[in-house]
Order: C-alpha cells, then structure tokens, then sequence
C-alpha cells in the first residue's frame, strides 16, 4: 500500500421518516461514546458478505426494535469526519445514506447503544446533527421535503 493512500471501511445510514415526515434522531450513550451525547441516525458498518439493505435492516432492528421499514431511496455517499480505530489502524469512514419509510405505527425500542430518540422536522434535524456529521449530508437532509400521509 503507498503510504500516502488512506484507508476506509463502508457504513450505511439511514434517515427514517415517519408517515408525519418527521426524521427519527438517537441519542448515544455519553457512557459508551467517550462522555459525549451525540445525536445521531441508525446504522452501521457492513458485515462480510451481507447486502446494503440487509446491513440496514439489521441494524435499524437492533438499535430500534423496527422491522418494517420501506426503503424509499439513495440519499448520498459522504466522507465522515470521523476515523475509526481497528486492529489494523486508523481508518476513514464512508457512509451510504439512505431515506427510508417507518411503518405505521412505529414503536421505538431503543438499543444500549443510545439513551433517547425523537421524531423531528428535516429543518431540525440538520441543525442537530450538523456538529457531526458532514456538510453534504447536512444540506440533503435540508432538502428533504417531509412527506405528510396523515391528515392532522
């Protein structure tokens, strides 16, 4: 490997919108995330040999309890910000995002990983994710245009 080349592992997101077009934030654990009570969207890095909507499902189960979720669409690909300790050293993040549908009704369950969860406009959830994550992926959850499906 040429040592001015980087390393990076793949992990897949997801933005979940529920019938209201509110997007669904996790707070981690301050516990398990050095003191630090983030909020973040469900996912994870893909397991060998498992698909992209597979490594979603799973991971969105295990951090929500969801089952059910429909996928709507790609959102984008980003570089985090963020690098990884391995046993094999530092490495980069690549995130795949996607926007995703929450079934109807949408029980949370949530995992030792996180703390809390709500549901919130496209606006706001920008504003709270914005000091971790990146710029691009900020700007397409700006324009995400809440989908209302429910009379209020």
């Amino acid at each position: 490997m040429n040592l001015e080349e980087d390393c990076f592992h793949l992990g897949v997101k997801t933005l979940i919108q529920n019938n209201h077009g509110k997007l669904l934030l996790l707070q981690l654990d301050p516990k398990k995330f050095k003191n630090e009570s983030k909020w973040d969207i469900p996912g994870g890095r893909i397991k060998k040999n498992e698909s992209v909507e597979n490594t979603l499902k799973r991971e969105v189960y295990e951090e929500t309890g969801l089952q059910n979720i429909t996928f709507l669409s790609p959102l984008t690909m980003v570089l985090s910000p963020f690098r990884l300790t391995t046993n094999t050293g530092n490495v980069g993040l690549i995130l795949a995002v996607y926007l995703c549908q929450a079934p109807d009704p949408c029980p949370i369950q949530l995992s030792g990983e996180h703390v809390h969860f709500g549901w919130f406009s496209p606006k706001e959830a920008a504003e709270m994710l914005k000091m971790n994550h990146a710029p691009e992926l900020i700007e397409k959850i700006t324009q995400i245009i809440p989908k209302h499906t429910l009379k209020n």
